[in-house]
């Protein structure tokens, strides 16, 4: 009995102690979440939600049913009594800043870094490494820089202008695969078509590897980079999501993904430096760049090599295929901007089926076309930035430590930086019209901007241009014309399209 008495004493003491130290962690949780509060509270914001957990109700049920998160923050943005909007999450204070000053202040500076929690998240996803420590996700700038700089050529004006032909022969491929729609005169969903060709592009040109992808029936790379995108946005947004017994499945899915993409990058590696050790002539593309980076860095590591690997094998596919489906939608939707392109097309272009890179300097209606698209639909919606010290943003104290949040759709929607900004109109990008100050970014900007974007941009054109060139479509009625929030932007059903040969073509 006193054995048991004793027992019984030591469990009721360690019970209680245990309750006393949840109750002091939460107590000195609690009040610093309201040290953090009194912090930043002279900084205007929306109402929280709650007293601890602040603006994430919203935040996580926009991210877990699918709507568009940037919509939120445009809400906010634009309720908010200046352009600096304080945003609470638990202990954690984001600053949603649409002050054209500010972002060209702290993005055009190296001295401010990328966040630290999403660059480790993009590092590593469910205990699977994704992004490591590549050019996207590397935090110490010296390292990005050496990083930059070796990749530099294979984005090269003189190289880029080398890529004409196999954007020309892909988007070939494009064509003849709607031509078969047109003569079956059957719909179907434009952004798929898209993607084949964009990731048929990438393939080639980056890694010198022939997937041909309009004649090899199903490939597993579209899937695994949706699956490898949908990880990333609930992994960085929702903490919960792996636990939860409902996501199981996809979270296994979203881990075979993420090996599949280091496995293939793997083997293309290997094939490329064993082309480099029998001394034949291999190309100077991405891939050969990502080598020399790790060679001249003194990094040969195969993960940080497979971390490049990855990140420009999703990132040179997805936002460009994302930014044509939008344009082609919009087009569909406006067929008085659609024949405007028709007739500048026509002129240039003519009946050529080779598009020259000097044809494309004269398109200068559908680069406002694309650049309108990317103002509405910016594909790669935000950044953020690092303030580790006390500052002055436009006239407001910012306490240190803390994120501030950049985001193009949110300022391109916004009254105050474009009249009427939900219309979509290519004429704000006239040569003659005033050039957007630091609120139009939607390959980011600064040192950290887009290494890829002229890239991209070429792609677009041409793939646009012929499009426009041989074929009339038109728009599926009755379909929906939201964005799905994948961390990228991408329209929600697909742009489902006929189409049937223009009679000129």
């Amino acid at each position: 009995m006193a054995l048991i008495y004793q027992i019984a004493v030591w469990t009721g003491y360690l019970v209680f102690t245990g309750v006393a130290v949840a109750f002091l962690l939460f107590v000195g949780f609690f009040l610093h979440v309201k040290y953090v509060h009194r912090k930043f509270d002279h900084i205007p914001g929306p109402p929280r939600n709650h007293f601890l957990s602040g603006h994430m109700s919203p935040f996580l049920a926009d991210t877990r049913s699918g709507r568009n998160l940037n919509d939120t923050f445009l809400k906010w943005a634009t309720e908010a009594s200046g352009p600096i909007c304080r945003l609470n999450f638990y202990n954690v204070v984001v600053l949603l800043v649409t002050c054209p000053e500010v972002t060209k202040e702290i993005l055009m500076s190296p001295k401010y870094s990328k966040d630290p929690y999403v660059v480790k998240c993009l590092s590593s996803m469910f205990g699977v490494r994704f992004l490591g420590n590549g050019l996207l996700t590397a935090l110490d700038h010296n390292q990005w820089h050496k990083q930059r700089r070796i990749m530099d050529p294979a984005f090269s004006s003189l190289y880029l202008r080398g890529l004409m032909g196999v954007f020309n022969e892909r988007a070939e491929c494009l064509m003849e695969k709607l031509e078969e729609y047109a003569e079956r005169q059957t719909p179907f969903q434009m952004d798929k078509l898209i993607n084949t060709f964009t990731l048929d592009v990438i393939t080639k040109v980056a890694f010198g590897v022939d997937l041909d992808l309009f004649n090899g029936g199903d490939s597993p790379f579209p899937r695994a980079i949706e699956l490898c995108l949908k990880g990333s946005i609930h992994y960085i947004r929702d903490q919960q999501f792996e636990s939860r017994s409902e996501n199981k499945e996809v979270v296994q899915q979203i881990k075979e993904a993420l090996l599949l993409l280091r496995e293939t990058g793997k083997t293309w590696i290997n094939e490329r430096k064993r082309a480099v050790r029998n001394g034949e002539n291999v190309p100077k593309d991405i891939l050969t760049q990502i080598l020399k980076s790790a060679e001249e860095n003194n990094d040969e590591d195969e993960e940080t090599i497979l971390d490049n690997f990855v990140t420009f094998f999703i990132a040179g596919q997805e936002t460009t295929a994302n930014q044509l489906s939008f344009a082609i939608m919009e087009l569909g939707r406006h067929p008085e901007i659609l024949n405007r392109l028709k007739e500048e097309v026509d002129e240039v272009i003519g009946m050529k089926q080779e598009i020259r890179y000097e044809d494309l300097g004269n398109l200068t209606y559908l680069t406002q076309v694309l650049k309108e698209t990317l103002r509405l639909y910016p594909t790669a919606p935000g950044t953020s930035r690092y303030v580790p010290h006390d500052t002055i943003i436009n006239g407001v104290k910012i306490p240190g430590g803390c994120l501030t949040l950049f985001n193009s759709y949110v300022c391109s929607r916004m009254e105050i930086f474009f009249k009427d900004p939900l219309t979509f109109d290519p004429e704000r990008f006239n040569l003659s019209a005033p050039k957007p100050y630091f609120c139009y970014y939607p390959f980011s900007l600064g040192p950290r901007s887009c290494i890829g974007q002229n890239f991209s941009q070429l792609e677009a054109k041409v793939a646009l241009a012929k499009l426009v060139q041989r074929f009339d479509f038109s728009l599926v009625p009755g379909q929906s014309f939201e964005i799905q929030d994948m961390g990228t932007l991408r329209p929600q059903n697909g742009v489902k399209c006929t189409v049937k040969q223009r009679d000129n073509a």
